[in-house]
């Protein structure tokens, strides 16, 4: 019998939840200490330790979020720190969640039910490896792919020479697969608006990281038998498509006469856009538009999806859409009047609606709290501070422009949020999970009105 190798090395593993928020609080301190030397930065002085800080999390929660020019106040070397903070975030997100996802399928499994086993329930050293590998393979694949047409067409179709173009078309691919959203333009991709071959590997690169590894591992091994997909790949893809429909559509729709977004482009141009922003709130953050320049019914759009996010133990934020189509289950089967909710031929458990639920909520509450405590130390709008909060926890990183400008305090609340955003759901959901109590008595049962 082989002892769990987490168990080994840290008795704390009972509770990971402590284990995921020390890890990546201390690559974050480490990162804002590289970001906080003078070789990080392009002039003489190096940087302020809130912008170190801010910008460390923002790249290492894969957000995007930023309160400097990328290109114009970091060196390559500060470039460098940061792309690597985004890879270490990307990777870490995965193979954290995959891990923790992995022990609570050990835990609550049949298989584990049925089978007297005497074997420990925490990881042991061949799961560990073969997750860990599976996630940077995967990663490094994808990244790869993308880096060499995006290196073909920087080189090809902008006249880059080799060096530039490999450079700029590797960075890009780490930052759309770990959806992080740090370009190095100014502007964000607005220079590439109606280019298909910069904008298309970009979208299909961020949608391939927020799958989740779980996802990409079950698409490959069922690959020809799709019957065999279990409910959570089935309600990820599905609620994946749909919500990038309906995101493309609204988006585009609502923009398509804007003269300061889509309506300065043909038709092509429109569209291609306007496919581009209805997939970059789940939740990449590039834009190729001006998102402060939207209409408000747009921005309510973004809001709605960069909170549901992509899928679990992927790099996406939100709440994640199986939390969110879990919900959406719920309610059904409560309008109906079902005694239990269903989904996909399978019972969705009681305990799995209420983890839904509490990460809901307290997401809900946390955006709230943060909306609330930024309109109180800015002078601007609600709706550019809701943007700015849900983008934030929601590590997405497209922003109204109004990132800089809102403090020192407003820095270090965002710079929070993206820290909750990225580690909270994670740690929360396997937390609840791995909760087993059972109690000795039950109190006696009253309904309270309702509505």
């Amino acid at each position: 019998m082989r002892a769990g190798l987490l168990t080994r090395l840290l008795p704390t593993w009972r509770q990971p939840a402590r284990i995921v928020v020390l890890g990546f609080a201390a690559a974050a301190a480490f990162g804002t200490l590289l970001l906080a030397l003078p070789a990080s930065t392009e002039g003489d002085d190096a940087a302020g330790p809130v912008t170190a800080l801010f910008t460390a999390v923002s790249a290492l929660c894969v957000t995007g979020l930023i309160v400097v020019d990328t290109p114009e106040y970091w060196s390559t070397f500060g470039e460098l720190v940061i792309l690597g903070l985004i890879q270490l975030g990307g990777l870490g997100i995965m193979t954290t969640a995959s891990l923790l996802g992995l022990l609570v399928s050990r835990r609550f499994g049949l298989r584990m039910r049925l089978t007297a086993q005497t074997e420990t329930k925490a990881l042991d050293l061949g799961d560990v490896r073969r997750v860990v590998r599976g996630v940077i393979t995967v990663s490094l694949l994808m990244e790869l792919v993308v880096a060499i047409v995006l290196t073909v067409r920087f080189a090809t179709g902008y006249g880059y020479d080799l060096g530039r173009a490999i450079y700029h078309g590797v960075f890009h691919a780490i930052s759309a697969f770990n959806n992080a959203g740090f370009a190095l333009y100014t502007d964000s991709l607005m220079p590439f608006a109606t280019d298909p071959w910069i904008c298309v590997p970009v979208i299909l690169a961020m949608t391939a990281g927020g799958l989740g590894f779980p996802v990409w591992i079950e698409l490959w091994r069922h690959r020809r038998r799709h019957v065999r997909w279990s409910m959570h790949t089935k309600l990820t893809l599905v609620t994946s498509a749909v919500l990038l429909v309906v995101g493309v559509v609204a988006i585009t729709a609502a923009e398509w006469n804007n003269p300061e977004t889509l309506g300065g482009f043909g038709v092509g141009g429109k569209l291609m856009a306007g496919v581009f922003h209805g997939a970059m709130p789940r939740t990449a953050g590039f834009n190729s538009v001006d998102v402060g320049e939207m209409e408000s019914g747009t921005l309510l759009v973004n809001c709605i999806l960069m909170f549901i996010g992509g899928g679990s133990a992927g790099t996406a934020g939100g709440i994640k859409v199986t939390t969110f189509v879990l919900l959406a289950f719920v309610i059904y089967s409560e309008v109906k009047g079902e005694p239990s909710t269903h989904a996909f031929g399978r019972k969705i458990p009681v305990l799995v609606q209420r983890q839904a639920l509490t990460v809901a909520l307290l997401s809900v509450g946390a955006v709230m709290l943060g909306t609330l405590a930024l309109l109180t130390l800015t002078p601007f709008r609600l709706e550019q501070v809701l943007f700015e909060t849900v983008s934030a926890f929601a590590t997405v990183g497209l922003s109204t422009g109004i990132t800089a400008e809102v403090g020192t305090a407003g820095h270090l609340l965002l710079a929070l949020l993206m820290f909750l955003g990225r580690v909270g759901p994670i740690t929360l959901a396997s937390a609840l999970a791995l909760r087993d109590r059972s109690r000795r008595y039950e109190l006696p049962e009253e309904r309270p009105i309702v509505g």
